[in-house]
């Protein structure tokens, strides 16, 4: 959040923003973080509900969910146009580093994170 207020590139969204995706499911990511442009071509009414848009970042790290439904759940974010996404698993200190077109990358104990040209 601290990075958006600086660059103003967009708009984050916590966990209780569900988003319809384009295969009509509904998910709700940890975090989720979708272009300024983008955003702006929502109504003001259709920003009020569930946002029929696709964020273009996602960060997950769902204790609740095994994680085989997690990872599932990933594929489903980049089937439906997410640019980037990252799988939070504390209990492995490990992070899955989601690219649209891209194979998955683990990453052990990772220090930092980067956004790449998504997060800039």
């Amino acid at each position: 959040m601290i990075w958006n207020r600086q660059t103003q590139l967009g708009e984050v969204f916590d966990s209780s923003t569900c988003f319809k995706l384009h295969n009509g499911a509904d998910r709700s990511p940890d975090v989720a973080w979708v272009r300024r442009d983008r955003w702006e071509t929502l109504t003001l009414d259709q920003k009020k509900r569930f946002p029929a848009i696709v964020p273009d970042f996602v960060l997950v790290m769902s204790p609740a969910d095994t994680l085989r439904d997690t990872r599932t759940k990933m594929q489903e974010y980049l089937e439906n146009g997410v640019k980037l996404a990252w799988l939070i698993n504390p209990q492995n200190r490990q992070v899955e580093v989601y690219r649209l077109g891209k194979a998955v990358e683990v990453l052990d104990a990772p220090i930092q994170l980067f956004g790449e040209e998504i997060l800039p």
